[in-house]
């Protein structure tokens, strides 16, 4: 048996699986036996089927067979009145199968969701544009509701019944009021008298109704409704509204003032408590300290709810209590200074010291409780007697002294606290500088591990000029505290350093930042460290730590040309002229191949008028920068901009020969048109075009010479011709729509700007040009629409937000400007935009404001410049003015569409930025008319 258990297959007697037809694998079909359909009928069986069913159960058949759309008749799964697969069963496969559907299902719906949400979002966008919400027509005129008085809310007139008496009472009915008697007959008739009713009256006196009155099925006269009684009331409530409206007739109260406030201050102030939990609070506190008297807290809270609850003397009885039981507590005698009047709580400080002699918070007390100054010291010294050592008497009691005295009684003080810094230090800056070197030296002796002893002397060195010392001073302080354990806390010696300069130590100042600026830094990351100290030091308006940072750095990186141009920036804004260009003589040695430090060298010296210096440092340049196309162009304009004309053409031609570029090219005709040589303008532009025929500025201007010879057909063929070279040139597409709008040809300009949007998709200057295009030429409808295309396709631009604002009609354009600030909030031009949305409303400072954050976020948009010019022209003094102009000179702004047609302007070539700012307010248009 054994042998035979080994030998048998493993599946024998194991049920078959779910679905086993057997011998399907090797080809046969499966076969189904009556025993598995169960007994079949007999062929002598009469069939249920040979009479017909009743009328009722037929007729309810054919309603089964319709739909039956109960909720009782629908299944999740199969939905209303079964499936078509409902006849066979529903096993696990069909479970499984529906589970893979569903999880495709979702998983395919989390793959549209993000795609159907955005789709959803822009069409809500969209028809919100089209069909705002009667709330966003209205915000403009809810806004202004701010700016009603109380006055005008109160004269707003109440809206009277304007309707006619037919439509007021369209049938003719007339009401007469039934007077209250005939209603109480009417109540008092429908009523029976119960066996309650003088059981009610036995309860009268009582106000809580006796109960089972009001119980529905027990009725009395009493119980029910009194009309009497109301009207009664109303009479009253009346009265009582009438005699208060008549406290004030005229402006003259009636009311007895010396009467009225001794109620007042007879009132017991309840502290929003109930009377109720007040009581429970006092029987409380009385428990606590009745079972246990010591504990002074339970005096103090007791004593509290009594002056919480107006009852004063109670109060002080309380807590004079509580001082006799618990005469050793500091809070207690405290609590009972703090209750007493004026008269008496001097007996109770001095009751109090003398049970706790050793007490600081309690002297102190009662020396502020002295309003003599003489009575105040006698307090503090018999304090002393008592607590030599207490650091705050002694502070209080120096305070109180002239400096004379103060001194002797600091070098007491530090004998007996010798460890505290404050007393040491106070006495330092009494003592003459002998004296308080060696103050300060003892002082290091007795605390030899705090930081401020030594930057303390340091700062007393530089005081008087013995500044080598201070150096040697920072070091040996970094030395002591480490040596005695002292962690070196990196950022608190760098804002030591910022307060020392601050106290106009500047020497001690540079010595600290040297001596801890490369603590706990790791090599990586010193540059980037460093860098952000000095930022936050120039954030402090820390500008000598600032500067120490910057030297220490350039000593460890002097051939970082970042470094050096953050240092130079940081003196260009923050230091001197002077200080400006040492740094950069310094930084040319070490960085001889940085173009932009010799191109500031030379600005510096030609900002001074220093000509000579300026071509001297540009000549040094060439040789470290042989062919530097920036050395040329900068050389080139020292020339010209000081009509030096020879020289620079000079210049620029050795410049074509040795360093010919685009911008080399360019700079050669520009010098030749603006000098009036169009004929050598044309040849090196033709010459130019060749070699750069994908440099669009050349394009730009061969285009604008033939406009100025006024060869109209020429200047197309040369935008044509450029667009083409460089289609993605926005000021080219500009250029030859307005050309062609200024030839007339208004079709064709729209023409070119769609063949521009085509080329350069989501392009606002391109859109703005469109709807420009059709605003002059008088369709302001499709302007509108335009515009609404134009917000969908760049809806985060500032130039088409800022034009969408003033396209509106006035009401509307608040609305339309807080839309624009949600969308680009950090945009000059829609900052410009607000400001002169608030200067066309007269509201002057509002609009100031704005103009400043404006030309704050980018001063080198010039247009702003200009608007903020004007304003101040009609809003402001003539300091502002000149305000407006300095800043605007110190920016020196070379953008913004008003701006660079005025500046690039030929006549205009030489004019600084003080002269172009004028000519340009000259072309802005009237605020009104935006």
């Amino acid at each position: 048996m054994s042998l035979l258990n080994k030998k048998r297959k493993p599946f024998i007697g194991v049920s078959a699986p779910l679905g086993y037809v057997p011998g399907l694998g090797r080809g046969a079909t499966g076969f189904t036996t009556r025993s598995d359909i169960g007994p079949a009928r007999e062929a002598t069986d009469i069939s249920d089927e040979r009479h017909g069913k009743p009328a009722h159960l037929q007729k309810k058949d054919d309603e089964d067979e319709e739909e039956d759309l109960n909720e009782s008749n629908y299944d999740e799964f199969a939905g209303y009145g079964g499936s078509l697969f409902s006849s066979g069963p529903y096993d696990k496969d069909d479970e499984e199968a529906d589970e893979v559907y569903e999880a495709i299902d979702k998983r395919m719906d989390d793959r549209r969701k993000e795609r159907r949400e955005q789709k959803l979002k822009e069409k809500i966008e969209k028809y919100r544009q089209e069909r705002p919400k009667i709330q966003q027509q209205f915000a403009d005129l809810k806004r202004k509701l701010t700016e009603v008085s109380e006055d005008d809310w109160v004269n707003i007139p109440e809206v009277g019944d304007y309707r006619s008496k037919k439509q007021r009472n369209p049938k003719g009915e007339k009401f007469t009021p039934v007077p209250d008697s005939v209603l109480q007959g009417a109540v008092l008739s429908g009523n029976t008298v119960s066996a309650l009713a003088s059981r009610q009256q036995k309860y009268a006196g009582f106000q809580t109704p006796f109960p089972g009155a009001m119980t529905p099925g027990f009725s009395t006269p009493s119980a029910d409704l009194d009309l009497n009684m109301i009207g009664e009331a109303r009479k009253s409530l009346v009265g009582v509204k009438l005699d208060q409206a008549s406290d004030s007739v005229s402006g003259q109260t009636v009311v007895d003032p010396k009467g009225y406030l001794t109620d007042l201050q007879s009132l017991t102030p309840l502290s929003g408590g109930d009377i109720g939990d007040i009581k429970k609070a006092r029987l409380l506190l009385k428990s606590v300290i009745t079972t246990n008297p010591q504990h002074a807290p339970g005096w103090i809270a007791a004593a509290r709810l009594e002056e919480v609850t107006g009852r004063m003397q109670a109060a002080r009885n309380i807590i004079i209590k509580g001082t006799d039981v618990c005469p050793k507590n500091e809070d207690i005698w405290l609590e009972a200074v703090r209750l007493q009047p004026p008269e008496s709580s001097k007996q109770v400080a001095a009751q109090a010291v003398r049970h706790l002699p050793q007490s600081v918070r309690l002297w102190i007390k009662a020396a502020e409780l002295e309003t003599e100054t003489i009575a105040q010291k006698r307090v503090y010294r018999k304090a002393l007697e008592n607590i030599p050592n207490s650091v705050r008497i002694w502070k209080a009691a120096v305070e109180l002294e002239e400096p004379e005295d103060a001194r002797i009684m600091l070098s007491r003080a530090v004998e007996c606290c010798p460890t505290s810094v404050e007393l040491w230090l106070a006495l330092a800056r009494l003592e003459t500088y002998e004296s308080a070197r060696k103050v300060l030296n003892k002082a290091r002796e007795s605390i030899p591990t705090d930081r401020l002893i030594w930057i303390t002397a340091a700062k007393l060195e530089e005081a008087n000029d013995n500044k080598p010392m201070v150096e040697k001073i920072i070091e040996r302080a970094i030395a002591s505290l480490k040596s005695n354990g002292v962690e070196i806390n990196r950022d608190q010696w760098i804002l030591d350093a910022e307060l020392c300069e601050k106290a106009s130590s500047v020497h001690t100042c540079q010595a600290i930042i040297r001596s801890v600026i490369g603590v706990g830094v790791e090599e990586e990351d010193r540059k980037h460290t460093w860098m952000e100290d000095a930022d936050s030091c120039v954030a402090h308006n820390a500008y000598e730590c600032a500067r120490a940072i910057y030297a220490h750095a350039l000593t460890v990186f002097p051939s970082k040309k970042s470094v050096w141009l953050r240092a130079a920036y940081f003196e260009k804004n923050y230091g001197t002229r002077e200080s400006l260009e040492a740094l950069l003589q310094n930084a040319v040695k070490h960085c001889p191949k940085a173009e932009v430090l010799w191109l500031m060298g030379a600005k510096s010296k030609w900002m001074a008028s220093d000509i000579p210096a300026a071509r001297s440092i540009l000549a040094l340049a060439f040789q470290a920068n042989p062919n530097s196309e920036e050395i040329w162009l900068a050389a080139v304009k020292l020339e010209s901009e000081n009509n030096e004309d020879q020289r620079a053409r000079k210049l620029l031609q050795r410049a074509r020969m040795n360093a010919c570029t685009a911008r080399v090219m360019m700079k050669s005709i520009r010098l030749e048109w603006v000098l009036g040589n169009i004929p050598e303008a044309s040849k090196l532009l033709e010459e130019a075009v060749q070699k750069y025929p994908d440099f669009p500025k050349l394009w730009m201007m061969k285009g604008q010479i033939q406009q100025q010879k006024g060869n109209q057909e020429e200047a197309r063929e040369a935008y044509k011709l450029g667009v083409k070279k460089c289609p993605h040139s926005i000021p080219l597409w500009l250029l030859w729509a307005r050309l062609e709008e200024k030839m007339g040809h208004t079709t064709k300009a729209r023409s070119v700007l769609e063949q521009g949007r085509q080329k350069n998709p989501k392009c606002p200057e391109l859109w703005l040009e469109a709807v420009r295009v059709e605003v002059r030429g008088g369709n302001k409808d499709f302007s509108k629409t335009l515009m609404a295309k134009a917000l969908q396709e760049c809806p985060t631009s500032g130039i088409i937000w800022s034009e969408a604002i003033f396209m509106d009609p006035r009401p509307q354009r608040k609305t339309r400007s807080v839309d624009a600030l949600k969308r680009c909030e950090h945009d000059p031009h829609v900052l410009l935009a607000v400001a002169k949305l608030f200067w066309s409303e007269r509201k002057v400072s509002k609009a100031r404001d704005w103009f400043n954050r404006a030309v704050k976020l980018d001063p080198d948009f010039g247009d702003a410049w200009a608007y903020f010019y004007r304003f101040e022209q009609q809003h402001g003094t003539e300091a502002q003015l000149e305000a407006v102009i300095h800043k605007c000179s110190q920016a020196e702004p070379r953008h913004g569409e008003l701006w660079c047609a005025e500046s690039k302007a030929i006549p205009n070539w030489r004019l600084k930025t003080k002269d172009i700012l004028p000519l340009v307010v000259k072309s802005l248009k009237p605020i009104d008319r935006e």
